[in-house]
C-alpha cells in the first residue's frame, strides 16, 4: 500500500520492510530439531503425532514445516482444556499436570491419530501453580505402542517462556526416542 488512511495501519508489512533472517533463535532450534525429527521419522519409515497443553501447537507448526511432513506427520491435537485431555485423550481423573496424565495424552493421540510415535507434553506455564504443581513443572510423555517414556522438567521464566522451552524440550524428547527406534 502506498497510500496513508488516517487510523489505519496496515497488518501486513510489505516485503521490502520485513527483514529476512528475522527468525526468533528459539524458533530457530525449534525448526532445527524439527528438520531432524524428519530425516530419521522418514529414514525409518515412522510416523509421527503430537498431543499438546501449554505449548499450544508450537511443536506441531514446527514439524509441520520440516521437509515432506506429510509423509510422516500424522497430526496434532492441541488439548489445552482439562476437559479436552480427559474427554478426548481418555486421561483418567485427576490432575493434568502429572506424568500419567503425558502418558495417557501420548497414548490417545497415536491411537487416535494411527502414529507410530507419538509424544505429549503438559504442564503449569504460570503465573500461577496448576494441580498443586509450581509453574515451570512439565510432563513429556513419548509412545511407540510398545514402551512409553515420561520426562519430568522443572522449567523457569514467564509463562510464555516455560512454553517456548517446554516446546524445544518436547521436539527434543521425540528425536531422542526416534533415535533409540529400530
Amino acid at each position: 500500500m502506498t497510500g496513508t488512511y488516517p487510523g489505519y495501519r496496515p497488518s501486513v508489512q510489505p516485503e521490502s520492510t520485513i527483514e529476512h533472517g528475522s527468525v526468533r533463535p528459539d524458533e530457530d532450534t525449534r525448526h532445527r530439531v524439527a528438520r531432524e525429527v524428519s530425516e530419521l521419522a522418514r529414514r525409518r519409515g515412522l510416523t509421527v503425532a503430537v498431543a499438546e497443553s501449554l505449548t499450544g501447537g508450537m511443536v506441531a507448526t514446527a514439524l509441520a514445516a520440516a521437509e515432506e511432513a506429510s509423509a510422516w506427520f500424522r497430526g496434532s491435537l492441541v488439548a489445552y482444556s482439562s476437559e479436552v485431555k480427559h474427554e478426548v485423550l481418555d486421561v483418567p481423573d485427576g490432575p493434568v499436570v502429572s506424568a500419567s496424565a503425558a502418558e495417557a495424552m501420548a497414548r490417545g493421540v497415536r491411537r487416535l491419530l494411527g502414529a507410530d510415535v507419538a509424544v505429549a507434553v503438559t504442564g503449569a506455564g504460570g503465573p500461577a501453580s496448576q494441580d498443586g504443581q509450581d509453574p515451570g513443572t512439565v510432563y513429556v510423555a513419548v509412545d511407540d505402542g510398545a514402551d512409553q517414556r515420561v520426562q519430568e522438567l522443572h522449567l523457569d521464566g514467564d509463562p510464555e517462556e516455560i512454553s517456548v522451552a517446554a516446546a524445544e524440550a518436547t521436539l527434543r524428547t521425540l528425536l531422542d526416542a526416534l533415535s533409540s527406534q529400530r
